[in-house]
């Protein structure tokens, strides 16, 4: 086996990065349709509303990740998703809060 294969690759995007749609979309490997239901859904909110085309910030990959995986691997819908992922960050919150 080759040890390379074992490399993990992790990316980190903070607030202060800002993201096109496409390369939001290109980064977490999911289609622009699912960004934009993810906005009409209020789980994700551009970071500049006024641009001409939307702005988001780094802080929303992982939001992205965590839809495109729950929709494609256990076929969620949209409501479901929204409230997977603000349970999902809650629980985060807590085991924060506890350490």
């Amino acid at each position: 086996m080759n040890h390379d294969d074992d490399i993990l690759q992790a990316d980190v995007f903070d607030d202060e990065r800002r993201l096109s749609l496409d390369e939001l979309s290109q980064l977490c490997g999911a289609q622009t349709t699912l960004i934009i239901e993810l906005v009409e859904e209020g789980v994700l909110e551009p970071a500049d509303v006024r641009a001409s085309h939307w702005v988001f910030s780094g802080s929303c990959v992982r939001r992205v990740r965590t839809a495109a995986r729950l929709q494609r691997d256990l076929d969620v819908n949209m409501p479901g998703i929204a409230l997977a992922i603000e349970l999902l960050e809650e629980l985060e919150s807590l085991r924060r809060r506890v350490r």
